[in-house]
């Protein structure tokens, strides 16, 4: 674990794999930290240079005061594979993260080469959608919403299981104002037509039982990309990495071998 100091932010990121791997860099969602990532991991091909990191607001990265811009975002992780040396990566973004992941793209197709957009789309929801849900936390903190994200996230199996209670805690240990932060920022986004302009290998991920995203709105975004393909995993929500590692590794795999990245 290591922080990256960008002046006004220190961002938290680690590094497994070897320093001369296929670098694969992954976003994660909001609410969550990098950890969201860990089911997976062990599952993908050896010899993988994996990068990931905690957005500003979340994990151990700092948190600045909210509003957050998508810009900001996108920056942040910008400067992230620079000072890493990252070019040519394969970057996979869920939900917010896939936020980034678009608008990283086409702000700097040097440093990707190819995507994954998974649970996420190139706009998500209203702004007063958010706008309701970044008051329901200025008011009762992210405590008051916590069972409701619970409800989009996992199945109805999942959320049967002790396991939820893992992410149930991590949701609301991360801090309020990153949240609401985060909230502000796909609040403001809208990427369908800068979406629309990219031209690089990219998959869809897709949860068959998610609230947030749901599959349509995930396939609505990946069909604006020529080539693209979307994949819908059964019995999962919104965090499909966690609920089907197997089948989600298996798919990420696939991709990274048929865009030759291993």
């Amino acid at each position: 674990m290591k922080m990256l100091d960008l002046g006004d932010l220190r961002l938290h990121y680690r590094v497994d794999g070897p320093e001369d791997g296929p670098p694969v860099v992954f976003a994660n969602s909001l609410g969550t930290d990098m950890r969201l990532w860990d089911p997976i991991l062990p599952l993908l091909p050896e010899g993988l240079r994996l990068i990931r990191f905690d957005k500003r607001g979340h994990g151990l990265s700092n948190c600045p005061p909210a509003p957050y811009t998508m810009g900001a975002l996108i920056t942040d992780t910008e400067a992230l594979l620079d000072h890493l040396d990252v070019q040519g990566c394969v970057f996979v973004g869920l939900s917010i993260g896939g936020m980034i992941a678009q608008g990283l793209a086409v702000k700097r197709l040097d440093l990707i080469r190819a995507m994954v957009l998974s649970n996420t789309a190139a706009k998500i929801g209203t702004p007063e959608m958010w706008s309701e849900r970044i008051e329901t936390v200025r008011q009762g903190g992210i405590e008051a919403l916590a069972d409701a994200v619970m409800e989009r996230w996992f199945s109805d199996d999942f959320r049967a299981t002790p396991d939820v209670e893992l992410w149930r805690n991590m949701l609301t240990r991360q801090e309020d104002e990153g949240y609401m932060g985060c909230s502000a920022a796909i609040s403001g986004t809208d990427f369908y037509t800068t979406t629309s302009s990219l031209r690089l290998p990219t998959l869809g991920i897709a949860g068959a039982e998610d609230g947030s995203t749901p599959p349509d709105l995930v396939r609505e975004t990946t069909d604006l990309i020529p080539g693209s393909q979307c994949h819908v995993i059964r019995k999962a929500g919104h965090l499909p990495c966690v609920e089907q590692p197997q089948e989600y590794a298996a798919l990420l795999t696939r991709f990274l071998r048929d865009t030759g990245h291993v």
